[in-house]
């Protein structure tokens, strides 16, 4: 779970940054030139296997861990609460990753399902994806869906990003607040700049 959370923020950094082109404002010159070279570089192409995949290991991981959990714990609760000293998300990740999934697969149909429909199996013109945001987010009932589905990122990773490197051994006092610094500011700043895409086209920030 932590090394596949830990490459999975690693993509997010990658994603949110060449979405956030879209606010140069120049018609998505650069967004789209960016993303011409992720769909048509073979080292992009191939590393988005390697996304699927770990994607995949850490959904059924999280699905294996969330039963692992119940099946230990059984049908019946505890006689006494031992949840004060933890959030309400951390004890959430399995209702949190489920609502993430759904959204991911609404994504997917949006943008890259269409594109590499249009594209083909190897390397070839994509559809312009600036237009196609445009088109997907002129939607009110599709911003809400996306902004829901952002805010369970952030909480999921409010969580998870911490969680992953402790995991990995990072336990000592000092390294655990700068994790836990790092974790909650990543939680906020990357699922808010991608709240902040659909509300743009939404409200015509960008053309």
């Amino acid at each position: 779970m932590s090394f596949t959370g830990i490459f999975l923020i690693l993509f997010l950094i990658v994603h949110v940054g060449l979405n956030a082109c879209i606010w140069a404002n120049d018609g998505g010159t650069m967004f789209n030139a960016g993303a011409h070279f992720m769909g048509n570089n073979v080292v992009p192409r191939i590393l988005e296997l390697g996304l699927f995949a770990g994607l995949f290991l850490h959904i059924i991981q999280g699905l294996m861990l969330e039963l692992s959990n119940r099946k230990k714990r059984g049908t019946v609760g505890y006689a006494v609460s031992y949840n004060k000293g933890s959030k309400w998300y951390s004890r959430s990740m399995g209702l949190l990753g489920t609502i993430i999934l759904m959204f991911l697969v609404l994504h997917l149909s949006d943008f890259w399902i269409p594109n590499r429909s249009h594209q083909g199996f190897l390397l070839g013109e994509e559809i312009n994806l600036f237009t196609k945001m445009q088109e997907v987010f002129s939607e009110l009932w599709v911003v809400i869906v996306y902004v829901l589905g952002c805010l369970s990122l952030a909480y999921h990773l409010a969580h998870g990003f911490q969680s992953a490197f402790r995991t990995l051994g990072v336990h000592n006092k000092r390294y655990s607040i700068i994790f836990s610094c790092l974790g909650f500011g990543f939680a906020i700043i990357v699922p808010f700049a991608f709240i902040m895409m659909p509300l743009s086209f939404y409200f015509h920030w960008v053309s």
